[in-house]
């Protein structure tokens, strides 16, 4: 049997970009506006949280959480970065390379906290 290992990541998002994320079906990350020049999502569960809901509700009353596995060959091309402490760690991706991350996630993306 051919099995991928897989990484775990989550996304911080508010209710625009998940509302994208749903019309996909669940499957695809939207693409970037002009400003955003990097796909950030983050390596650990407690960063996405705190991003969601002190960042996300208070921009746009809502925040979630979103977990969702990436092929692990293909994600270890992209820089891991902290962006602060020890465990604030985001892996970049750069925003004309979102099409072909997305035909790399493994299953569906999935909601798993909500807040507002």
């Amino acid at each position: 049997m051919n099995e991928r290992t897989t990484h775990t990541l989550w996304r911080p998002t508010g209710p625009e970009e998940l509302a994208l994320v749903e019309a996909s079906e669940w499957t695809a990350w939207p693409p970037r506006l002009p400003e955003q020049p990097i796909f950030y999502p983050v390596l650990n569960e407690d960063y996405a949280i705190r991003i969601a809901r002190d960042w996300n509700v208070a921009a746009s009353g809502a925040g979630y959480v979103t977990r969702f596995e990436i092929d692990a060959d293909f994600a270890a091309r992209y820089p891991v970065r902290r962006a602060g402490g020890q465990t604030i760690l985001e892996l970049w991706v750069p925003a004309g390379e979102l099409e072909e991350f997305n035909r790399h996630i493994v299953g569906r993306i999935e909601v798993v906290h909500e807040f507002r």
